[in-house]
C-alpha cells in the first residue's frame, strides 16, 4: 500500500533519558527522508516535540492534532505545518486515524499504550488495513511484547493476530517494513469464524457433566 502520512504515538514528558529524545528525532528525520508527512499529537515537549523537530528540521511536514486543553504556548509548537484542534480526545483520535496511512508507537506512557492497542484492535477487527509499527529502542517495549506472546500462548490471541504488529529497533528499518506491508484482508473474517467455532463448543464443565 502507498504511505503518505505516518501517525506517531509517543510520550510528552521531558523527564526522560536524552537517548529516547534522540530516538524520536531520528524517527522524525527518517519519516521526512522518505518523503512522508508526520501526523502526531501536536505537542512541543518530550518525545512529541522531538519527533516533530526531527521531521521539520529535515524539511518534512508535521501535522499536529490536539485538544483545547493542551493547545497552550507551553505545551504546543508554533512551527507546525498544520494544526487541528478539537474539544475531546475521541475527536482527536478519530482525526489522527483519518489522516494517517500507518501508525508507529515510540516510547511513552498510558496514552501511547492506549493509542497503540486501539490501532491494533481496529486492525484485528478489520476496521482498518493500515500497518501498525512499534519502535523498540533499548528494549523499552519488551514487557509489552512479552505480554502479547503470553496472550498468544494462553489463547487470547491467534497467531495471525499477534503478527499484525511490526517492530524494530531502527527507524529506517521500521519504515522500510511498513512501506512493504500487505494487509491480511481475511483477518477479521477468520477471527470471527474461529470465535464462532469456539462459542459453539460445549464448555469443559458441560462436557464433564
Amino acid at each position: 500500500m502507498s504511505l503518505q502520512r505516518i501517525c506517531v504515538f509517543c510520550g510528552s514528558s521531558d523527564n526522560v533519558p536524552p537517548e529516547y529524545l534522540q530516538t524520536a528525532r531520528e524517527m522524525g528525520q527518517a519519516i521526512a527522508a522518505q518523503g512522508l508527512a508526520l501526523v502526531y499529537g501536536g505537542g512541543g515537549t518530550g518525545m512529541m516535540g522531538a519527533v516533530a523537530g526531527g521531521a521539520l528540521g529535515a524539511g518534512g511536514r508535521a501535522i499536529g492534532v490536539t485538544i483545547n486543553l493542551f493547545n497552550t504556548a507551553g505545551l504546543g509548537r508554533p512551527d507546525l505545518s498544520e494544526l487541528h484542534v478539537f474539544e475531546t480526545l475521541h475527536e482527536r483520535k478519530a482525526k489522527m486515524v483519518e489522516l494517517a496511512d500507518g501508525f508507529i508507537a515510540l516510547p511513552g506512557g498510558l496514552g501511547t499504550l492506549d493509542e497503540l492497542v486501539e490501532s491494533l484492535t481496529w486492525a484485528q477487527l478489520g476496521l482498518h488495513a493500515k500497518p501498525v509499527g512499534l519502535l523498540n529502542p533499548k528494549g523499552y517495549f519488551d514487557p509489552f511484547l512479552a505480554m502479547l506472546e503470553q496472550a498468544r500462548q494462553v489463547g487470547f490471541l491467534y497467531s495471525d493476530q499477534a503478527e499484525i504488529l511490526i517492530y524494530e529497533e531502527e527507524p529506517a528499518r521500521l519504515l522500510e517494513r511498513m512501506m512493504s506491508f500487505r494487509p491480511r484482508v481475511d483477518l477479521a473474517e477468520r477471527w470471527l469464524k474461529q470465535a464462532s467455532r469456539q462459542a459453539s463448543q460445549p464448555a469443559d464443565s458441560e462436557r464433564a457433566g
